[in-house]
């Protein structure tokens, strides 16, 4: 005998594998539509900042921190897709969607990587100094 309960709970996981995978196509599309003469400048830089987070396979907020880290991948970067995809005009984004899906691998941006990995050795310097100070007195 099988229970009810089963096929919501098989129905919310693929719900959220689907929405998963179409923020992870939007984050590619985003990037490709950071490079088009139709969009507007302050959408491309907001583009170019938003899917070199998204893609980049370094966190600002590592996920081993509990809590805060998940807070950028289920908040953080799909508002700054939402807010993205707002500010792109709708007929450019249609045509991002479909390369973005037709794409096989995921862009990686090393510059965003690097720019993070450097926010996270100032803050570690600037701790540490913070501590080195304090109880240096």
């Amino acid at each position: 005998m099988t229970s009810g309960r089963a096929a919501p709970v098989r129905s919310l996981v693929t719900d959220i594998k689907i929405w998963a995978r179409g923020l992870r196509r939007d984050a590619h599309a985003v990037y490709l539509a950071a490079h088009d003469t139709r969009v507007p400048w302050y959408a491309k830089t907001l583009a170019i900042a938003v899917a070199g987070y998204a893609l980049s396979p370094v966190d600002l907020i590592p996920d081993f921190i509990p809590v805060l880290g998940y807070i950028d991948d289920l908040i953080i970067v799909p508002l700054g897709i939402a807010v993205v995809v707002s500010l792109i005009p709708n007929e450019v984004m249609a045509e991002y969607r479909t390369k973005a899906d037709e794409a096989r691998q995921r862009p990686r941006s090393r510059g965003a990587a690097i720019v993070i990995v450097a926010i996270w050795i100032s803050g570690a310097a600037a701790l540490g100094w913070a501590g080195y100070a304090y109880w240096n007195r």
